[in-house]
């Protein structure tokens, strides 16, 4: 069975090093498995909906300084290890 990379347990900030990690079937998938750093934080009010306190969060993202025209929620980032 393969490891599943899991988001991080508290809130990314701005500087964060992640990996973008979508599945196969998302719209998006195209930027999956890209290292990318935080260049925004915002919040709204999906948590309040799930009762996910980290679904609040979104993020804009640049890949080698080129920002990335989409906003991706916590749970589609994951961070980035000192080996990967």
């Amino acid at each position: 069975m393969q490891d599943i990379p899991q988001p991080a347990d508290e809130p990314y900030v701005v500087g964060d090093t992640v990996k973008i990690y979508l599945g196969e079937t998302d719209l998006d998938s195209r930027f999956h498995n890209r290292v990318c750093t935080i260049i925004e934080v915002r919040r709204d009010e999906l948590s309040d909906l799930t009762e996910r306190k980290l679904d609040q969060y979104e993020y804009r993202l640049a890949d080698d300084g080129e920002e990335i025209d989409l906003w991706f929620r916590h749970f589609d980032l994951v961070p980035v290890q000192e080996s990967d």
